[in-house]
């Protein structure tokens, strides 16, 4: 889809200068859940992956000043739109046009700005959080003053919650500013203390061999099932005790992986995974389900659905620490068919990364 002028003629100028900006996204969300304005408080403790997303601003003299003067080149949907930065009508994308509009653009400035992510739409390894950091990040070298990671996340969440008004915890944002393996203490929600892992070489390098990320064939879709969820947990009722649960297996995954323990590692995924499952037995979905079946035929330690669940989405699964039942693994999932797939990642343990090539 195409909206505003002609807008293959902004590709004739000289940009001033192209700012590049990227963010990993996020997988094996332990505690996920308790990060949310209906839990209070909890923990998480969640793992940053490449390949990461990628945003390209191309900064233009404004010399015809136009009102319309942001051009955004969605590239996973091959559209492209232009819009007022200052009066967004979130007709095309919301969430860019949101987060474009959260950051003062100087008047003199038009700008084309394309953005990119490798891993499927829909995924559930928080893309939509990853996005909106990088944006942030990148347009925040535009004017003063400069906001640090913590702010930047922080302002990546109140675009989906204060802006569009959806539901959202704040790991995701937190995992694409900081990378790498973040336990973040939820001590009074939106507030969190985020402390990156700092964990030895061997444990990183066993890491990054068996976490395997497996796609469900499917974007992921579960906005009413979330609701009867989230229903439930602001009664306080019976599946409240889950997010305590999984508050605590938060810590104990933190521990285990300071001590490189990934056999307790993989435990508590299983457990976590589980709680999930009790909280509605529809948000570890039946393909999911089939994965698991296979990833305990080859000996997996762990598995654990991404996000909050539903139908769609991924799975991240701690395989086994032979290379040999690795591979035979993998290449029985990719078999299942309906689109399941192993998508080939690698630890990130850089967040956001800023920078810029003058002209």
């Amino acid at each position: 889809m195409t909206k505003g002028d002609n807008i293959s003629k902004i590709n004739i100028k000289q940009p001033l200068k192209i700012i590049y900006s990227s963010t990993p996204l996020r997988i094996n969300d332990i505690g996920g859940w308790t990060d949310t304005w209906y839990s209070g408080q909890g923990n998480v403790l969640n793992t940053a992956i490449s390949p990461r997303v990628r945003v390209q601003i191309k900064v233009y003299d404004n010399k015809e000043h136009k009102r319309e003067r942001v051009l955004v080149r969605a590239e996973n949907y091959g559209q492209t739109f232009r819009f007022n930065p200052e009066e967004p009508d979130y007709k095309y994308h919301p969430l860019l046009q949101a987060a474009i509009n959260s950051m003062p653009i100087p008047n003199e400035h038009e700008l084309e700005i394309s953005i990119i992510s490798h891993i499927p739409a829909g995924s559930s390894t928080g893309t939509s959080a990853s996005v909106c950091v990088a944006l942030l990040g990148g347009l925040d070298s535009l004017a003063p003053p400069r906001h640090n990671l913590k702010q930047l996340a922080s302002l990546a969440h109140q675009v989906e919650t204060e802006k569009l008004k959806l539901e959202s915890g704040i790991q995701d944002q937190v995992c694409a500013a900081y990378g790498g393996i973040c336990f973040i203490h939820i001590y009074q929600y939106p507030l969190a203390q985020v402390t990156k892992l700092k964990l030895d070489k061997k444990t990183l390098k066993n890491l990054e061999q068996r976490l395997c990320l497996i796609y469900l064939g499917k974007a992921h879709s579960s906005s009413r099932l979330h609701e009867q969820v989230i229903s439930s947990l602001k009664r306080k009722d019976t599946p409240f005790k889950f997010l305590r649960q999984m508050s605590s297996l938060a810590l104990q995954a933190r521990d285990s992986l300071q001590k490189g323990d990934l056999k307790s590692l993989g435990k508590i995924m299983v457990e976590n995974n589980e709680c999930q499952r009790s909280l509605h037995p529809q948000l570890i979905p039946e393909e999911a389900d089939s994965v698991i079946k296979v990833a305990r035929k080859y000996k997996a330690e762990g598995w654990k659905i991404n996000g909050a669940g539903g139908p769609g989405g991924s799975l991240t699964i701690l395989a086994s620490k032979e290379s040999k039942e690795r591979q035979m693994m993998l290449e029985a999932i990719d078999s299942l068919g309906r689109g399941i797939k192993h998508i080939p990642t690698s630890l990130a343990l850089a967040g956001l990364r800023v920078w810029q090539k003058l002209l």
